[in-house]
């Protein structure tokens, strides 16, 4: 997938989170929301041409490393993206694995942050 598509997938994952946060599932919020962010980080990956293999941005783990190392690191990106991805990731495990339900603050939380990293990514690393 090409980093406008993936960039385009990144903007209706955040949409859907906003729309499942008004409907009561702060969850369901929560996993695309996390997505939204994943997909920008593939999107960025590809954009700042960093020497990644195919199959490293294809797993949650592999991908976080190649985002802070490559973009985050090098200075590329701020840390707060970095952090907030890592956030991010914890907080849609919750969400999905703990069988705990996560607050309605913690889902605003990552929806606003992923708003904010799809931004940054499009304006630092975009066409």
């Amino acid at each position: 997938m090409n980093p406008i598509d993936l960039m385009d997938k990144a903007s209706k994952a955040a949409a859907s989170a906003r729309l499942l946060l008004d409907s009561g599932d702060a969850d369901g919020a929560c996993y695309r929301a996390y997505y939204a962010m994943f997909d920008a980080a593939r999107a960025a990956l590809i954009w700042s041409v960093a020497a990644v293999e195919p199959t490293v941005a294809k797993t949650h783990g592999g991908l976080i490393a190649a985002f802070s190392l490559h973009l985050v690191k090098t200075g590329r990106l701020p840390v707060e993206l970095g952090k907030a991805l890592n956030r991010a990731a914890e907080i849609r495990l919750v969400a999905d694995y703990s069988g705990e339900e996560v607050t309605v603050e913690k889902a605003q939380w990552l929806i606003e942050n992923s708003a904010v990293f799809i931004e940054t990514v499009r304006q630092e690393l975009g066409p």
